[in-house]
């Protein structure tokens, strides 16, 4: 029996591809006024920009991707598997409350601050023991990822607070968030397919092999 149904690679595969296709589309709609160093994505969902369908579709989508996904990792703990729901959540709503025009939004910075801390923790909560348990999914890798996650995280406040590459560092956080799930997917259906590969050995083999 698969650890994971296999169509989850496929939600969990569509979530990265998405988002940087949105932000990407979105960006190259509203022209040369906006800066994709400096500005974050929720400006391309943003009241009035020109491509905010676009944007706002692909959050939407992000986060039925994650939702699916949650909902087959089967193999995966079940705090991790709620996180990760929860970050999908989180982006249907970030959807739902796009930014202002200008100036800040605090249901909106709320709803994004949520989804950010739910998708950093959610590898180390999904994290299981045990000898089967597939490489992305043990504790080191999981708390190496939620690690990395946070970084960046710290890493883009910085940027928004000094008004520096607050678009590069959010691009790069959001990135390695969507595409962990699939990292994670990937490694238990590898790590089924070695362990069929493993031959096996039966009692009556050894009992019928001709001495030497």
């Amino acid at each position: 029996m698969l650890l994971v149904p296999r169509w989850v690679l496929f939600s969990s595969g569509c979530a990265p591809l998405l988002l940087i296709a949105g932000w990407a589309i979105s960006a190259a709609l509203e022209g040369a006024g906006y800066d994709p160093v400096t500005q974050t994505i929720s400006v391309l969902a943003a009241y009035g920009a020109s491509g905010s369908w676009v944007m706002t579709g692909a959050f939407l989508e992000v986060g039925v991707c994650h939702l699916l996904t949650a909902w087959g990792l089967r193999a995966a703990a079940a705090a991790g598997r709620v996180a990760l729901a929860g970050g999908g959540v989180a982006a249907l709503a970030v959807a739902m409350v796009p930014a202002p025009s200008s100036g800040g939004s605090l249901g909106h910075g709320s709803v994004a601050a949520v989804g950010f801390t739910l998708l950093a923790l959610w590898p180390v909560l999904a994290a299981t023991v045990g000898r089967g348990t597939p490489w992305a999914l043990r504790p080191m890798p999981s708390f190496a990822a939620t690690s990395v996650m946070v970084a960046g995280a710290a890493w883009f406040l910085v940027e928004m607070h000094r008004d520096g590459m607050a678009g590069v560092a959010e691009r790069v956080v959001t990135a390695m968030q969507s595409l962990w799930p699939f990292v994670v997917v990937l490694s238990c259906l590898r790590h089924r397919a070695g362990r069929r590969a493993e031959p096996v050995t039966r009692p009556d083999d050894t009992r019928n092999r001709a001495p030497d």
